[in-house]
């Protein structure tokens, strides 16, 4: 997998039980109305998200009761945050499946219901590269992550912040790395928490946290990217 973290709810994914691929996209729901002569009116009603799936193996000491847990989120019916790099969904657990082979060894099957895509960006085609990144960096900002960016909000809003080999451009690239960094740092640290809470509430938290986190690493990395798209 190219990928370095999964998080359903309180269960961050890790080693084999990280998916080597995982499913998602959905359809645009249609009503289309055939006329006489072939002619046709498409009516567009919206997204249509399809179910989010991937597979993998609960392995080591917990592997049982890291699978049982997942189990009794399907059972619960719940709304559970799920992220991985950019994306972030509100999701329900709607299917469950292990096959158990021994304590170690629990091959796994996830099936999740989508019920928001929380890290979906409007942006009228109308904006510019600038404005683009300052949304970015408006909608990271607004998460609960400690992180402050109101320094690289001001370096991306000067004059010639999109513009490669002025100083502005170098200053903006350079607070967006900072802050994308802080961000991968913070990650990285309530992860390896996560990993080894052992109280439900607590892992929970941590779990929240992760998201919100892993939600605004993926807006600074938009931005970056735009950014670097600006010069071009």
């Amino acid at each position: 997998m190219s990928y370095s973290y999964l998080l359903l709810g309180p269960i961050l994914f890790q080693d084999f039980e990280l998916p080597p691929s995982v499913s998602w996209g959905g359809a645009q729901s249609l009503t289309v109305h055939k006329l006489p002569g072939g002619l046709r009116i498409i009516d567009a009603m919206g997204r249509d998200d399809a179910e989010i799936t991937w597979t993998g193996v609960f392995t080591g000491s917990d592997a049982g009761l890291r699978a049982r847990t997942v189990d009794l989120m399907r059972a619960d019916g719940g709304l559970w945050p799920l992220t991985w790099e950019t994306f972030f969904y509100s999701v329900i657990v709607s299917r469950f499946e292990a096959d158990y082979r021994r304590p170690n060894w629990i091959p796994y099957r996830v099936t999740c219901t989508v019920l928001r895509d929380e890290a979906e960006a409007v942006i009228q085609g109308t904006l510019s590269i600038g404005a683009t990144i300052l949304s970015d960096l408006t909608a990271a900002d607004s998460l609960d992550t400690g992180i402050d960016l109101s320094g690289t909000t001001a370096a991306t809003s000067v004059q010639g912040a999109t513009t490669l080999g002025t100083s502005s451009y170098a200053q903006a690239q350079s607070q967006l790395a900072t802050a994308a960094g802080t961000a991968a740092t913070q990650l990285a640290t309530i992860g390896a928490q996560l990993t080894t809470a052992t109280d439900l509430g607590q892992a929970t938290t941590l779990a929240g946290q992760t998201a919100q986190l892993a939600t605004a690493r993926g807006f600074l990395g938009r931005a970056a990217t735009n950014l670097a798209n600006a010069s071009s």
